[in-house]
């Protein structure tokens, strides 16, 4: 079986394998990711993330950053995300150690029936895999086939690059290398045309890298991770002009309860919804080299000012009533109820929802009810002791859609019920454990 399935890997990869994943965060639940660069082309959203590996011996370097490849993924309506598969390698790029380890943060934009992605690398001959610079790959579809240019951008020393077309027409890159840099890019969108300049204004301690720029309503916004005290919070700078002066402007997300060191970001606009995305250590709570991209709703002041954005589990996206519900991705729980790994050993099964006492419960926002009419709902679940669940409209003494029943024990069973009562449209639903203790639900769904 383990064969088999190595093949269908295999050939999926090169036939273009499109893996699919839900909605909540983090964003792609079978492999790690990182620093996500969203771009929306056409009427999908792109997001290029850097792509985590746990380093084994003579494969990267024990406890620390470990990426090989690029993967892209894409979505029409930021809930059902597909794996484009991997679209540039280490081993792919001419002028790249082909054993560094080190393809970190990209970015990816489009311009006159191109699209050009640029990452960061270190060069063949690179001492101790220092001597980070930055190269560009072209490709005619957003996921490829990316073909790297021979050489990286002359001129260019650093890691994260982003880049930012503006009104204009005239194209400007931005990366991080102990400041914040900034050139105007040639209508060929692969060399410079002019010279570096450092991002000044910005708070002057504490490391700062990942600028990612952005325009609104005549504001230029110069986003970017700023180690303030210990580990990384997202900041932001404006200004007039995309080469600055940026003034410091204030704190986009505070420091990852978590722990994670690292965040990244990019911030764009969709169906006239905003949205930032960024990584956490959501798969990998032990070791924040292997990390997962998030996405939340990100919203303005009248001013233009951007009000902090709270990290969420529930994410952005509507969930069908018909898709397993991950109630662990919650909108809102009360105290009692507590969330884990599945199996600590396999993080990639995702997580359960245990409710110790009766009266606890989650809730979980935008369920999609419209397309079919459901008759039954099933519940995955077990239970220390003989419980009854109920799924409620709205809030936890909102209106009972089903009831069900859960045996005593420990193995894993899925529970059928039939629906007493059914949302017209979309709607929010309360799991409530109505009596019993130490349930465990992986997901519910309508049938």
């Amino acid at each position: 079986m383990k064969n088999i399935k190595f093949w269908l890997l295999l050939f999926g990869s090169v036939l273009g394998f499109t893996g699919r994943s839900m909605a909540q965060n983090p964003l792609i639940r079978d492999q790690f990711t990182a620093d996500p660069s969203a771009r929306v082309f056409g009427d999908r959203v792109y997001v290029y993330p850097s792509h985590d590996i746990k380093a084994t011996p003579g494969h990267g370097r024990p406890g620390w950053f470990c990426m090989e490849d690029y993967h892209v993924f894409s979505s029409a309506n930021l809930t059902d995300w597909t794996d484009h598969g991997m679209i540039i390698s280490q081993t792919t790029v001419p002028w790249a150690d082909p054993a560094s380890y080190s393809m970190w943060a990209p970015d990816c934009i489009f311009r006159n029936g191109k699209y050009y992605m640029y990452f960061p690398t270190t060069m063949k001959g690179s001492e101790n895999g220092r001597g980070f610079t930055i190269g560009v790959a072209v490709a005619d579809k957003p996921y490829g086939p990316f073909i790297p240019q021979p050489e990286p951008i002359k001129g260019v020393h650093g890691i994260d690059p982003n880049v930012f077309i503006d009104k204009d027409g005239q194209a400007y890159l931005y990366w991080a290398q102990g400041n914040l840099y900034a050139a105007k890019l040639n209508e060929n969108m692969l060399e410079l045309a002019s010279e570096p300049i450092i991002l000044a204004q910005l708070p002057d301690k504490g490391l700062k890298e990942g600028p990612y720029l952005f325009e609104r309503n005549g504001i230029y916004y110069l986003t970017y991770p700023h180690v303030a005290n210990k580990i990384e919070r997202l900041e932001y700078a404006t200004g007039n002009n995309p080469m600055g002066p940026f003034k410091f402007a204030g704190v986009i997300m505070d420091e990852s309860a978590s722990g994670c060191w690292t965040n990244h970001q990019s911030i764009i606009q969709f169906k006239n919804q905003w949205y930032l995305f960024y990584h956490n250590d959501d798969l990998s709570p032990n070791f924040d080299k292997n990390r997962s991209i998030r996405c939340d709703s990100l919203f303005f002041n009248a001013d233009g000012t951007i009000k902090k954005v709270i990290p969420t589990l529930r994410g952005v996206g509507i969930t069908k009533a018909s898709e397993k519900i991950q109630i662990d991705r919650y909108s809102d729980k009360d105290s009692t109820v507590k969330i884990s790994f599945l199996d600590t050993a396999k993080r990639f099964d995702g997580w359960k929802t245990t409710f110790n006492n009766a009266g606890s419960w989650i809730r979980y926002n935008r369920v999609d009810f419209e397309s079919k009419k459901f008759k039954e709902l099933q519940i995955l679940a077990n239970a220390a002791s003989k419980a009854t669940i109920e799924v409620r409209l709205g809030d936890p003494n909102g209106r009972i859609l089903a009831s069900a029943n859960i045996a005593e024990g420990n193995d894993w069973q899925v529970i059928q019920t039939r629906l007493a009562s059914l949302p017209s449209k979309t709607a929010n639903l309360v799991i409530v454990l109505k009596s019993g203790t130490g349930v465990n639900i992986d997901w519910i769904s309508f049938k």
